[in-house]
This record gives structure tokens, C-alpha cells and sequence, in this order.
């Protein structure tokens, strides 16, 4: 009998920066923003990844940090597998910056 073994949930962010691969597991946890989120999915697009933090691309653009600070946009459809080296967060950006400052929140 052999048996797959599975982590149950594995810190996506942790892992990169270490520079370890990224075991297949149950649960996903990762970084958007300043905020954690676990996800059963190891594949996502852009539009799922900003979901999690309750934000849409209308209004949002989300970027991937990748280990060694290289960052790249995701598009909404674009999608992003979770297990491939080096991902270690993402970021979200306004897409409207309108004039009179910013607003932080």
C-alpha cells in the first residue's frame, strides 16, 4: 500500500523565503496585503486571490512578489499556482487614484 502523504496546511510566504518547495497540502496559506488567508485551491486566478480579502479587479490591481523582490501584475484571469517556486505574497494597488491625496486606510 502506498500511501501519499499530505501536509494539512503549508505557509506559502514561510516556505518561499526559506527557498523550500512547496509540498502539495490541504490548505494553502497565504499573504495579501498585510492579511492572511487559507485556501484549499492551489491554483487561483487573480480575480480569486483579491476575492479573499473582499476586493474586485474593477477596482484593485494585485501583484505577486516572488522570492529575490522581483514583483509581477497579476490579471484577473491570469492564473497562479501557488506551488511554483518562489511566490511568496501579494499586493493590491488601488486602481483609482484620484486627485487630493491618497486614502489610507
Amino acid at each position: 500500500m502506498n500511501e501519499i502523504l499530505m501536509e494539512e496546511e503549508v505557509d506559502i510566504e514561510e516556505l518561499s523565503k526559506a527557498g523550500k518547495p512547496i509540498p502539495v497540502a490541504r490548505r494553502y496559506r497565504i499573504r495579501i496585503d498585510k492579511e492572511y488567508r487559507v485556501t484549499e485551491k492551489p491554483q487561483l486566478t487573480g480575480r480569486e486571490i483579491l476575492s479573499l480579502v473582499d476586493k474586485k479587479p474593477e477596482g484593485f490591481i494585485l501583484s505577486q512578489k516572488l522570492r529575490g523582490g522581483q514583483v509581477k501584475v497579476i490579471g484577473p484571469n491570469e492564473v497562479v499556482d501557488l506551488r511554483q517556486p518562489g511566490v511568496e505574497r501579494f499586493m493590491t494597488t488601488p486602481r483609482d487614484t484620484t486627485e487630493g491625496g491618497s486614502h489610507e486606510a
